[in-house]
């Protein structure tokens, strides 16, 4: 008998993420996920009168591919997954891991080649642009051991977050969109050495409110391209390209990272060199999922976590472009609450959020204590 937790969250995806009406195309690509999720993305997608296609794929598949660093194989998947997206109204990629290092060994220069020749062309230039398109991650028991919780307690903690009323939620997001949409200047300060400066002006911000990724939570925005200037320290792990990394640190003039170090100054600082947009940022967003509250070494999770922000060095996205262009998105968190020691964000000398709760009036509605009751 079918989880009807799985039912609940492909209606989700389906109905809420994706808007699925008669005769458009779908693709669903799942890997490493179990076949009742894509079954039910199936029925419901065919429910509504859309037409489901199916792709599966294998992270230790994908892993023998992406080692071999041939630029001929990644331009062959590129161009065909192209071809097959152009032709596609929706996407909902499902994606679960039994081993978050599978990629690990792959190497610097394989993960580039990939990059830039197959999931750039594909997903970067077409999909999120030009389809409507929904992400999760499927819970495994690696992911509840990331977490640090049983895998039992990990997926009745994941169905809560991501069944949420999303709906709802959006409303509670208007006011912050409002502001950063007349925002110039901002301003963060948190411990770590992070004194950070950069404009938004004239870059509206987007509300993510679970049309895209699920959980969901955040509304970002983009730096003006050249103007950042300071030091962040992350106080998270970030996984990235099969690696993860702590302590990460960026130094900015410019708007460039002229200084970039972490537990793995070579590796960061090769993924950094990828291109030349790798070194700029392509987004500043403010996490408020008041469900997520911990680390749990995935990005999809941590960077909705309520009271956090990140800031992506590489590619801005179309609907909220600063013009950095890049074959590196890389969402790195840092969590201002006090129990990760705390930090300030400012608006045109205006605070806005002080130890990850909002402060202004307006904005209250966004705290944890208030979204819960949402």
């Amino acid at each position: 008998m079918r989880d009807p937790r799985i039912e609940q969250l492909a209606r989700v995806l389906v109905q809420y993420s994706t808007h699925v009406a008669e005769g458009e195309k779908v693709l669903i690509e799942a890997t490493d996920v179990p076949t009742e999720i894509v079954e039910s993305l199936v029925d419901e997608v065919a429910g509504r009168g859309g037409l489901p296609l199916v792709s599966l794929k294998s992270n230790r598949i994908l892993r023998k591919l992406y080692g071999l660093d041939s630029e001929p194989l990644m331009s062959l998947h590129g161009e065909v997954e192209r071809f097959r997206m152009e032709k596609m109204d929706a996407y909902i990629g499902v994606r679960g891991f039994h081993n978050m290092h599978e990629l690990g060994d792959v190497g610097a220069d394989g993960m580039q080649t990939y990059q830039k020749h197959w999931f750039h062309p594909v997903h970067m230039d077409y999909r999120v642009p030009k389809t409507r398109w929904v992400v999760l991650r499927w819970p495994t028991p690696a992911m509840a051991q990331a977490a640090g919780m049983s895998t039992e307690a990990f997926e009745d903690f994941y169905f809560d977050v991501c069944t949420l009323d999303y709906a709802k939620m959006s409303v509670a997001m208007d006011p912050l969109k409002a502001l950063m949409d007349r925002t110039d200047r901002v301003h963060i300060k948190g411990p770590g050495e992070t004194d950070l400066r950069f404009s938004i002006d004239g870059i509206h911000a987007v509300k993510c409110d679970g049309e895209y990724n699920i959980p969901d939570g955040e509304i970002y925005t983009a730096p003006v391209r050249d103007s950042v200037e300071g030091v962040i320290a992350y106080n998270t792990p970030t996984h990235y390209q099969g690696t993860t990394f702590t302590d990460v640190k960026l130094t900015f003039r410019g708007g460039k990272i002229v200084e970039a170090t972490s537990s793995d100054p070579e590796r960061i600082n090769q993924i950094l060199d990828t291109d030349e947009g790798a070194r700029h940022v392509g987004e500043f967003a403010i996490g408020c999922n008041p469900y997520i509250t911990w680390v749990m070494k995935d990005t999809l999770f941590d960077e909705k976590i309520a009271g956090s922000f990140h800031f992506t060095p590489g590619a801005a996205y179309d609907d909220c472009d600063n013009g950095n262009r890049s074959a590196v998105h890389w969402d790195m968190v840092v969590i201002q609450t006090a129990e990760y020691g705390g930090g300030e964000i400012w608006f045109d000398d205006v605070l806005i959020r002080k130890g990850g709760q909002f402060v202004l009036p307006e904005l209250e509605g966004l705290n944890p204590d208030e979204l819960k009751g949402v």
